[in-house]
């Protein structure tokens, strides 16, 4: 954790470069994410279990390690001090025992003054509770206590090579229960490791959030059409679109390796699409000058609406990325729009709940854009494109141009 909070690189990127396996993979994953979901209130207990700051990041990880242990109820209380103890320097053992007893001792009046404290009780960053607070009056509470649930493992059915009901039953015979939540989602009761999912290697199905589902059939494709998807990985959305409809796809990304894992992804479900490496904001270096009759843009965001998946993301954005961000967003808007073919459609989807990167955006390509309007979209939960977490799906954006 400490490459994450000080080293600014993401979890998913610290854990693939400790190469871990197995039991020991899932293990150090559980303490990451379970940290992670509750620093603000870690941070907030072991700032008033010391006399002074730690200096020492590896041991101020190791003590939030401890709390969580002792906080969660994970493992005995007992184990939970002797196994942070000893995991610590001999020479700071004396305080590692001492703060985590302490917290034994005081707990109940500790975890009451925190409920006081936003940051402590909500776990986000206070610029991220302030900004929910005025964009969502109603619903910031809401917002906060969803992201920080687990979320739902929910797949997309390959339904050129199964369909909904048998794989279902599929699922059923593997002693795994699953509903129905989409056109194309089931989602299952408790999640499960990918590799035991049945039929998942021949490609009958993949993980994908209801949320991200929705942008195939908003984009509002036909067979035949060329269609652009942007910044296409990992290939959700893209293996998506050509599951529904026989299209003339590119899919377009700035880095190599993540285009790697669409190509993979697509080769897995018995999928084609062209491929391409470029930056979707300079058209120039990569457009063969032939229109599109569909762009797919999943720009670049906070990732706001999907923190539950990646609760890193909270600590590592500040409030200053989300102006940095919808500039980007309206850059790379500007840049693809003149690829369009008239009559042609322009999704823009982000996974975030922010304004500023969302109808902002869009609301100021329209102002300088007169050939543009905006379609209606009408999902169950949206409200003027935005989709709140919830325990169907994550937080997502969507908004459906159309060049006139």
């Amino acid at each position: 954790m400490a490459g994450v909070l000080d080293g600014g690189r993401s979890l998913d990127r610290a854990l693939a470069a400790q190469r871990l396996e197995g039991r020991l993979r899932a293990a150090v994953m559980d303490y990451a994410y379970g940290v992670l979901r509750h620093l603000g209130l870690l941070d907030f207990l072991l700032t008033r279990l010391l006399q002074r700051p730690l200096r020492d990041d590896e041991l101020r990880f190791l003590l939030y390690i401890g709390l969580y242990e002792l906080y969660s109820g994970s493992t005995p209380d007992y184990a939970a001090v002797n196994e942070t103890v000893a995991a610590a320097p001999t020479r700071a053992r004396p305080l590692v025992n001492a703060v985590l007893r302490n917290f034994q001792r005081q707990r109940e009046t500790l975890l009451a003054q925190a409920q006081t404290d936003p940051v402590a009780h909500w776990n986000h960053p206070a610029w991220w509770i302030e900004r929910l607070k005025a964009e969502y009056p109603q619903a910031w509470q809401v917002i906060l206590a969803a992201s920080n649930t687990h979320p739902p493992m929910t797949l997309r059915v390959n339904r050129r090579r199964t369909t909904l009901e048998d794989y279902q039953r599929r699922l059923a015979e593997a002693e795994m229960e699953a509903a129905q939540t989409g056109e194309w989602a089931l989602t299952l009761d408790r999640p499960v490791p990918v590799s035991e999912l049945p039929g998942f290697a021949e490609g009958l199905v993949s993980v994908q959030d209801l949320g991200a589902q929705y942008a195939a059939g908003l984009l509002d494709c036909r067979d035949g059409m060329r269609v652009l998807d942007a910044c296409a990985a990992p290939g959700g959305k893209t293996a998506h679109l050509l599951e529904q409809h026989d299209l003339k796809l590119t899919a377009l990304d700035l880095d190599p390796l993540r285009l790697a894992r669409v190509r993979d992804n697509l080769a897995r479900l018995g999928l084609a699409a062209r491929m391409l490496t470029g930056d979707a904001g300079q058209p120039a270096q990569w457009w063969d000058g032939h229109s599109f009759d569909r762009i797919l843009l999943d720009a670049p965001c906070t990732a706001s609406g999907v923190v539950r998946r990646h609760p890193d993301a909270r600590w590592l954005k500040r409030a200053a990325d989300t102006t940095a961000l919808a500039r980007r967003q309206g850059e790379l808007l500007e840049a693809l729009w003149p690829l369009l073919r008239p009559g042609g459609k322009l999704l823009y989807a982000t996974c975030s709940l922010f304004r500023a990167e969302n109808r902002d955006v869009v609301a100021a390509f329209l102002d300088h854009h007169p050939e543009a309007a905006e379609e209606p979209l009408m999902l169950p939960g949206m409200r003027r494109g935005q989709l709140l977490p919830d325990g169907h799906h994550d937080g997502f954006f969507y908004a459906r141009l159309v060049k006139t």
